[in-house]
């Protein structure tokens, strides 16, 4: 593993720097490729990712597998992180504090090493933490944007079908858009 991208992760697995490292069981760094055409990045571990240490492994994890399989896009093609790297109690938003201290540590650095050439925002708190400002969702899904030298994909998170089946076509569509710009790359 790329030397930067291993320091990272275990940087992560080790972190103090805000209150999340005292409930969490696992930090989760994130997986996927050195050097993926994408990364996909959602808001925080749930209960399935803090026990396993592994992003997208539980209820969301499987939404999202079959939203990435629709797509044509095997898991493996891309780096799947989330804002922030440990769970928040009872699965709570993090805090502004949270946020910060992953982003400016960890979610930055990582996307500097992994350089895709486009990153998938997974949800309002992914999009609003890493654009540094408030889209609309649902104007914008599906959509990409340049911002700092970067593409950007907004995206529902995928735990949004589970709460709205009413979403599923949408998203599985949105999915289909990035599956088509992998392809072209």
């Amino acid at each position: 593993m790329h030397t930067e991208l291993q320091n990272l992760r275990e940087r992560i697995q080790t972190c103090q720097l805000c209150p999340l490292s005292r409930t969490r069981a696992h930090a989760v760094p994130g997986e996927g490729p050195e050097n993926p055409s994408v990364m996909l990045i959602g808001e925080a571990p749930g209960r399935n990712e803090d026990e396993q240490g592994k992003p997208f492994c539980g209820a969301a994890g499987k939404k999202l597998d079959e939203l990435l399989t629709h797509a044509g896009v095997a898991r493996q093609e891309v780096f799947i992180t989330s804002m922030v790297k440990c769970r928040p109690p009872e699965n709570r938003l993090p805090t502004l504090e949270e946020a910060s201290t992953c982003k400016s540590h960890y979610l930055f650095p990582q996307m500097h090493v992994l350089k895709p050439k486009m990153i998938g925002l997974m949800g309002k708190v992914a999009i609003e933490h890493v654009l540094g400002e408030n889209i609309s969702l649902t104007q914008m899904h599906g959509k990409t944007l340049e911002k700092n030298n970067q593409t950007y994909m907004i995206l529902y998170h995928p735990a949004a079908m589970i709460y709205n089946q009413a979403l599923k076509q949408t998203m599985m569509e949105d999915f289909k858009e990035l599956g088509k710009w992998i392809e072209k790359k």
